[in-house]
């Protein structure tokens, strides 16, 4: 520095001779003793404390976990054929961020896809995400040309696909799943806990292009699901879908069910519905053909019931196989109704009133006895509760109180009016008949054990209703069209007008047919139901009988159940009237 032109040296600079104050140096050290403390403490936080949580951002950044998905367990048959298994598929998926939508590729793989491409451009313009699915489970070829594209931040993800190999036969028993593999109908929802399997994991490193550069641990391997056995059996099940089928299509009806269980073990042996669905195709599914009417559907089952109430009267002791009933004139007034036989039988044995399906004779047996009687009856048959079969939306029908019945609702509910079951229920009620008075449980499991069901009638009544279904299924009775080539059968028709609003349709009727065989040793429970016929047979005996013979000498043949009658009973061919409710 020059001041008048001489020159002042800095060592004698009068800045450097005042004194500095003490403060502003300890302020200074204070200052950058702090600003190290904290340092010190936040280093110790992010490497001690908190070293979890930015592990796992670090960790973010390069490492993911692959679910490895589980295969469900297959669905099979009483004889270990493949009702339902798992197969392996492909799925298309994108990150957003590393797909250019301008890439010439892209057309394609909307054409491949089946999208088109202003959707697939939509699909992949997502900000904040790097996951979009593009299409899920596609078949093996068209993966492989959506792989030889190489569209950069397009991926394959292997994933597991349902596949139903007996199609719309089966639909209605084994259900299905949805895109993510879970139950969604049938057995594979009621077994869903049963049948998915565990997925496990891969801990890997990945570049920025999402390649896997190496595994950080070891792979937790999935593991599948248990197979389920079932006591269906397949070729039952086929011949009973087909033979209603036909029969359906034969009348023009609205649609129809069949039911076959082991009289032996209470074994569920076929349940089938038209119309159906493929399971394997399931576009454009309604609900008409979704609906499992074997369990879901309830109806009034007319003239059936009435094997029940004269079993219910032998054991009451009010009547005798051989006892006489006067149902001339064919007719009886009750409570301001008239309820009517299709003919005037004149004097019928009780045995007879089951083989002519007479309507007057039955309520005559009923009003004999206390209503409460008849629904405690009802009840153990297993009528107005669910069944105990897994489905989902099983209905248990509809069974009032007893002490809500006027008489005439007594009496019409000894004909199958007044109340409403589903056919599985029916056909577990009959059981009662083939097993000597025991209502059997039934399972949807393959057992090979006996089973052993709950008392309902003596053995003795039970035996003897069940020679007055031989005769209602033989000559003179209303199902001469049950008869099978070699084997024995009874059973019961029934036909009912259907409800509609507060009263009945005058053309709409459902036809059934319950019936069990051989005769002396029974060891099939078989009903079928058949909605709205309409080509011009209506009755029981014409339009479900023949269903039940077919599938019966059938499934008995299959059993291995060796024939009990020599000769070839005649076949009746003519329209047999019947009793129409």
């Amino acid at each position: 520095m020059r001041r008048g032109g001489r020159s002042i040296p800095y060592g004698s600079s009068p800045l450097l001779t005042s004194a500095t104050p003490v403060w502003r140096s300890r302020f200074v050290v204070a200052v950058l003793a702090l600003a190290f403390v904290a340092l010190a403490a936040r280093a110790a936080y992010v490497q001690v404390i908190g070293n979890d949580f930015f592990q796992r951002q670090g960790e973010v950044r390069y490492a993911r976990t692959i679910e490895l998905p589980a295969s469900r367990g297959r669905i099979l048959d009483r004889n270990g054929m493949i009702l339902a298994q798992s197969v392996e598929a492909h799925s298309v998926w994108a990150d957003p961020e590393d797909v250019a939508l301008d890439h010439p590729r892209l057309p394609e793989l909307a054409r491949l896809l089946g999208l088109p491409l202003a959707e697939l451009r939509r699909r992949l313009d997502v900000e904040a995400r790097n996951f979009v699915w593009l299409r899920r489970q596609v078949d093996e070829p068209l993966a492989q040309r959506v792989k030889a594209l190489a569209i950069p931040g397009i991926y394959l993800r292997k994933e597991y696909k349902r596949q139903y190999p007996q199609g719309e036969a089966l639909a209605h028993v084994v259900g299905f799943t949805n895109v993510e593999d879970r139950g969604q109908e049938g057995v594979e929802l009621a077994f869903e806990k049963e049948l998915v399997g565990r997925p496990g994991s891969r801990r890997v490193i990945k570049d920025r292009l999402g390649r896997i550069v190496e595994d950080v641990r070891d792979i937790v391997p999935p593991v599948a699901g248990r197979d389920l056995q079932l006591s269906i059996d397949a070729r039952v099940q086929y011949f009973a879908y087909q033979r209603l089928k036909e029969a359906v299509q034969q009348h023009k009806a609205r649609g129809g069910s069949a039911v076959v269980l082991d009289a032996h073990t209470g074994e569920v042996l076929a349940l089938a519905n038209y119309p159906s669905y493929d399971p394997n195709d399931r576009r454009n599914l309604t609900g008409e053909q979704l609906r499992n009417r074997a369990l879901t559907d309830s109806f009034e089952p007319g003239s059936t019931m009435k094997p029940f109430v004269a079993a219910l009267a032998l054991d009451k002791g009010l009547v005798r196989p051989d006892t006489p009933i006067q149902t001339a004139p064919g007719r009886l007034q009750m409570g301001g109704f008239t309820i009517s036989d299709v003919h005037p039988y004149g004097v019928l044995t009780v045995a007879e009133v089951i083989q002519k399906s007479s309507n007057v004779g039955t309520v005559k047996m009923a009003m004999q006895m206390p209503a409460r009687d008849m629904w405690e009856t009802y009840a153990r048959l297993g009528l107005g509760r669910r069944p105990q079969l897994p489905f989902p939306g099983a209905t248990g029908g509809r069974l009032r109180a007893y002490q809500t019945w006027r008489p005439i609702e007594q009496a019409t509910m000894a004909y199958g009016y007044g109340l409403s079951v589903s056919l599985v229920q029916l056909a577990q009620a009959y059981t009662v008949f083939a097993r000597d008075g025991e209502l059997l449980p039934l399972t949807l499991l393959r057992t090979d054990e006996p089973a052993h069901g709950v008392r309902v009638y003596s053995e003795r009544n039970a035996l003897a209703v069940r020679h007055m279904l031989q005769l209602a299924a033989g000559p003179g009775g209303t199902a001469q069209q049950a008869q099978t080539v070699g084997y024995s059968v009874g059973g019961k028709t029934g036909t009912a007008r259907k409800q509609e609003g507060r009263g009945y349709a005058a053309r709409k009727y459902r036809a059934f047919f319950v019936g069990l065989a051989p005769i002396d040793a029974p060891r099939v429970v078989i009903a079928v139901m058949v909605d709205e016929p309409s080509a011009g047979a209506i009755y029981g005996g014409v339009v479900a009988a023949p269903v039940f013979a077919d599938v019966a000498q059938q499934t008995l043949r299959l059993l291995g159940v060796p024939p009990d009658v020599r000769v070839q009973p005649q076949i009746v061919a003519n329209a047999i009237e019947e009793d129409p409710v």
